[in-house]
């Protein structure tokens, strides 16, 4: 069954929008599973990420972006940009035929499908970055799990050699899929 991005992409954004609602004051310097990021970095990254989308779905390149998210765009009020930011992506992603429209991104020019999978996914994981950084429950929507799964698995070896993600964690045949979808990313769900 095909994954409808744009709708798995936006719901992934609504999940990940509680996690940063829930982000105390006193945490945002407080270290992450990725290890180079503390919370407030985390949150630039995915809020950035969701910046980009529109510009690029439209036809811009990066260069004719520019430098516009380089930075820190959360400015005063994190939730706040990641509620616009998460707004601007969905539309652009539901957008009439912007899944076919090719893509300039930074690893090379790609169907909008591609960088609508690569986004998700980059957002409902980070989310339960998120969530396990604050201490906030780290349950996914199991739908959004089982859609990130069929977006992941056709591209594991080349998300692997990326160097986007963490080496991969063994866990058991029998662990759920969550657990499968995090260790794949380099993630330890336990």
């Amino acid at each position: 069954m095909a994954v409808d991005l744009p709708s798995v992409h936006e719901r992934a954004l609504e999940h990940t929008a509680r996690y940063v609602a829930g982000v105390k004051d006193g945490q945002w310097d407080d270290p992450t599973p990725d290890a180079e990021w503390d919370v407030r970095t985390l949150v630039n990254h995915v809020v950035s990420g969701n910046f980009w989308v529109a510009p690029l779905v439209e036809g811009k390149t990066i260069a004719e972006v520019g430098d516009r998210y380089d930075g820190d765009v959360l400015g005063a009020d994190p939730l706040a940009q990641y509620d616009t930011s998460s707004r601007l992506a969905a539309a652009a992603f539901n957008e009439p035929g912007a899944m076919d429209r090719m893509v300039a991104v930074s690893y090379g020019p790609v169907a909008g499908s591609v960088y609508a999978g690569h986004r998700f996914l980059d957002v409902l994981v980070h989310g339960w970055d998120l969530a396990a950084a604050t201490g906030q429950p780290t349950s996914l929507d199991q739908e959004l799990v089982h859609a990130c799964w069929d977006v992941v698995t056709p591209q594991a070896e080349l998300l692997a050699g990326s160097g986007l993600f963490g080496d991969r964690v063994e866990v058991p045949d029998d662990a759920d899929l969550q657990t499968k979808l995090l260790a794949l990313l380099g993630r330890k769900a336990a």
